[in-house]
């Protein structure tokens, strides 16, 4: 009896110490958020997200026969779950303006006579266009395409001594020889920018929060405007060194060209780094210490930028609410711009709706974050 006493209090003690720890975690939102919504959330951006299918890509359809044969063609493929035509074209302007917008990612052209060099000649051909900027996503799309075709041409052919063939001819824009680098170097320039402008500016004002001189430098006589400027401008310059430097690898290293204004890019890329610096100085301004700034930084926007923005999956792949969480990732539509210039060679009349948006949100981003500061001079 004597040696079970001082176990029982062990016992005690040890459960006891559990319950508290219990009560510091329920007590802490943040804590719970993080043990148990996290999962949950990983769960369902890691399940919807991370797949190599490619489904409701929309396409384009330049059906130059518009005969029966062809409209049954086109009705095939529009009933598949991997495409949604919504493009019907008229000619081949048309084509290469849809393109440039990325409105369509494939385009099925149907050349005149389709139906009659069938029944007479016993043979077509169908040419697919695949915008190839995503060199991946191209790929799959004529794969699936040409198989649809070929499941039509079984179709149509039935017991004939002289089956009928449909050969198809494949064409890639933009990156005929199917480089990854032409999709990597557009995700890993909005990537780095996004990380590194806003990781570091939200660790470098929180540093000063918890060293107390960011309340003195609040309380000179400069406006905390100017105070939130002066901080975010190192980072500025400094981002411009890295678009540079990734710019100058890209061309002549990895042989990616710079198909448009080379200006026009980089005012977009200085847009974006203005983008993530108010984003870094909001987290700053709400974030108590370094550990939480960077926590914030890496999981709030580093797995919504990889998994969301396009860069690595295809958005439309992804469920309707997915698609709409895409719409406020910034990286998102800097990835769009990027390819639009660099590789599609477009100007500011096709990317000005992903210009307004980045600069909508700096505005809202920047507004927010002097309002806080001034909230804690109060």
């Amino acid at each position: 009896m004597k040696k079970d006493f001082p176990f029982s209090i062990f016992t005690f003690q040890f459960f006891a110490f559990v319950k508290k720890e219990f009560h510091h975690i329920f007590r802490d939102r943040r804590t719970m958020l993080i043990l148990l919504g996290m999962p949950v959330i990983q769960i369902i951006i890691f399940g919807f997200a991370l797949t190599n299918e490619v489904k409701n890509s929309g396409i384009g359809v330049l059906d130059l026969s518009k005969d029966a044969a062809t409209t049954s063609l086109i009705a095939e493929i529009d009933a598949s779950s991997y495409f949604d035509v919504h493009q019907n074209l008229a000619s081949y302007k048309d084509l290469e303006h849809v393109f440039r917008e990325g409105k369509i990612k494939l385009a099925v052209v149907l050349p005149p006579h389709f139906d009659e060099d069938l029944q007479h000649l016993n043979t077509s051909k169908v040419q697919l266009i695949a915008d190839a900027s995503d060199p991946n996503v191209a790929n799959t799309l004529t794969n699936y395409a040409t198989a649809i075709i070929m499941d039509y041409q079984k179709t149509i052919t039935n017991d004939r001594k002289l089956p009928y063939t449909i050969n198809t001819e494949t064409k890639m824009l933009y990156n005929p020889e199917l480089k990854g680098a032409y999709n990597f170097v557009p995700g890993v320039m909005a990537m780095v920018l996004l990380l590194v402008c806003t990781m570091m500016t939200a660790i470098t004002i929180v540093k000063e929060k918890e060293m107390g001189t960011m309340e003195v430098m609040l309380v000179s006589p400069m406006k905390p405007l100017m105070v939130v400027v002066a901080k975010a401008i190192p980072y500025l310059m400094l981002s411009v060194i890295n678009i540079t430097s990734i710019l100058l690898l890209s061309v002549f290293v990895l042989g990616v060209p710079v198909n448009g204004s080379i200006v026009l890019l980089a005012a977009e890329s200085i847009l974006f780094i203005l983008v993530s610096l108010s984003l870094g100085l909001l987290i700053s301004s709400g974030a108590e210490s370094q550990q939480t700034a960077m926590f914030i930084s890496l999981v709030a926007l580093f797995l919504p930028t990889v998994m969301l923005s396009g860069f690595m999956f295809p958005v439309e792949n992804m469920p309707l609410p997915l698609r709409i969480v895409s719409n406020v990732v910034p990286a998102k539509w800097y990835y769009i711009i990027v390819k639009s210039v660099m590789i599609k060679g477009t100007g500011l009349q096709t990317i000005w709706k992903e210009t307004l948006i980045l600069a909508g949100m700096m505005l809202f981003f920047l507004s927010l974050a002097i309002k806080n500061f001034k909230i804690r001079l109060a």
